[in-house]
């Protein structure tokens, strides 16, 4: 299937609001399998928008259109829409009961112009959207979908979820993934060592690079969800085997959601130092699950703080503040005249019992030391928790490390 968005509204191409409808819509469809050829946006204008639709319905068989739903003279879309297909829009009678309705419940008096939002052309079903008042239009001609969805970004979002995505191939098949997430590799590594498996047709296997690191997305079209599922099993083992030493998480698991994962199955409790991170770890760390259980605290100090301490010396102190049993110091440098700009952060886990210590450093993009930063740290951390049995033995977690001169 190939698929194409169209984003809807003059404010757009102004600068006013930025475009997240487009990533948000394009990351579902990647998830799907489904290819997004084009993305376009245009501003409130009918003859615009109306050209717009016209080249898309001729070369995508799924068309997306956010905004234009709205019930002033500006928007256009449903217009648009009529006038590609030749056809007339018309209240619906049981769409303007519930616009009425709405409003009813709301205590507020609906104008006239709102009953724009309850028309409907022959060829469209309208999508419910229970978040604001502008219904969508799910419109088929001859083998082409136009789906048309609202503006913001909470109501299209809750439109897509709950009303559009699990109706996409109602009858036919599914699609499902597996998402593999890997770090401390680059994406070129990966392509290359999955070579075998990102030729294949069905399941698809697809490498692409995020902030927490790099996405390995597994994609079957199946005619049930246990056929999909025995689908990918074999091509995730296969994954797993080649680069599990990488791998970190799956699908919704977030590095600090793991990390905090690893802390209560040990029963151990974790306090942060940072300088040049400047509170990121901290944030991560205690907005995880049940953060209240292992979360000693945190000592954040200004970024240019490394020059009077180092991270050995911010996890001793953070150790003897909080008494936890694991302590991590974060400090970080900037490398003068580097090209491109660099920056290095040094990470120390300080363990439980004896007081062994790890260290390890990586250099970064100086841009991106507070958040990369944050990630190896996270990454560090987890390494170190993989060794730790639990509150109770720490001499096999000190054996198992390296020790830090």
């Amino acid at each position: 299937m190939r698929a194409e968005i169209i984003c809807i509204g003059s404010e757009l191409l102004l600068g006013d609001i930025a475009d997240t409808n487009t990533q948000y819509l394009a990351q579902r469809l990647s998830a799907l399998g489904i290819d997004l050829y084009y993305s376009t946006s245009v501003g409130d204008n009918l003859e615009r928008l109306l050209d717009c639709l016209r080249r898309a319905i001729d070369r995508s068989d799924l068309v997306l259109t956010t905004g234009g739903l709205g019930p002033t003279d500006d928007d256009v879309t449903r217009d648009a829409i009529a006038h590609l297909l030749g056809e007339t829009p018309v209240v619906d009678d049981i769409l303007a009961d519930e616009l009425q309705r709405f409003f009813r419940l709301r205590g507020m008096e609906m104008s006239t112009n709102n009953l724009k939002q309850a028309t409907l052309i022959p060829s469209a079903r309208p999508i419910r959207n229970t978040y604001g008042t502008a219904p969508g239009w799910w419109v088929t001609d001859g083998g082409h979908s136009i789906v048309a969805m609202p503006g913001p970004p909470g109501e299209l979002r809750h439109m897509w979820e709950t009303e559009v995505e699990p109706h996409l191939f109602d009858g036919d098949s599914i699609i499902q993934s597996r998402t593999l997430k890997l770090f401390d590799i680059s994406e070129s590594r990966v392509d290359e060592l999955l070579k075998p498996l990102t030729s294949s047709a069905n399941p698809t296997v697809a490498v692409y690079a995020k902030q927490d690191g790099i996405y390995v997305r597994i994609t079957t079209k199946a005619a049930s969800l246990k056929a999909a599922l025995r689908a990918i099993a074999p091509v995730e083992r296969q994954t797993r085997r080649i680069l599990g030493a990488y791998i970190w998480g799956a699908d919704d698991d977030t590095q600090e959601s793991t990390v905090a994962a690893e802390l209560l199955k040990r029963g151990l409790t974790i306090a942060v130092g940072e300088t040049i991170t400047g509170g990121s770890l901290t944030a991560m760390l205690s907005s995880a699950a049940e953060s209240h259980i292992w979360f000693r605290g945190s000592l954040v100090l200004p970024a240019d703080a490394a020059r009077r301490t180092s991270a050995p010396a911010l996890a001793r102190q953070v150790a003897t503040q909080f008494q936890p049993d694991l302590a991590i110091g974060i400090c970080g440098t900037i490398l003068p005249e580097s090209d491109p700009p660099m920056g290095e952060v040094t990470i120390a886990i300080l363990g439980p019992g004896s007081g062994t210590l790890t260290t390890a450093t990586h250099r970064i993009r100086r841009h991106r030391l507070r958040t990369i930063g944050s990630y190896y740290a996270l990454h560090e951390l987890r390494g170190a928790l993989v060794h730790a049995k639990n509150r109770n033995s720490a001499t096999g977690y000190e054996r198992s490390i390296r020790e830090a001169t």
